[in-house]
């Protein structure tokens, strides 16, 4: 299935986060904390303004983004679990 968002809304898969910290401890999956950084998978066509002009998304597919661990509605596409969330619900694109 493909999802293709509204407006200014995008779809990220969270990024899995690190299991071992830089000490070498091992942190069990339920004592770990949600990601806060995923990867854009869909994004909408933008927003409208006052005068109907459609504002492009500063976001693109394939951008990997940081946003708040609660953050974002959680939607399940063909088994896995993605976030729908509004750009303005993104703090920043990671750049490599």
């Amino acid at each position: 299935m493909k999802l293709r968002p509204l407006h200014d809304r995008v779809i990220v898969k969270r990024l899995e986060q690190e299991t071992k910290t830089a000490s070498g401890i091992v942190i069990p999956d339920n004592a770990a904390e949600k990601p806060d950084q995923g990867e854009v998978l869909a994004v909408g066509p933008g927003k409208r303004n006052d005068k109907g002009e459609l504002n492009p998304m500063n976001v693109k597919v394939g951008d990997r983004v940081l946003f708040s661990k609660y953050g974002g509605q959680p939607v399940k596409v063909d088994g896995e679990e993605l976030l729908s969330m509004r750009e303005d619900d993104l703090f920043a694109v990671v750049e490599k």
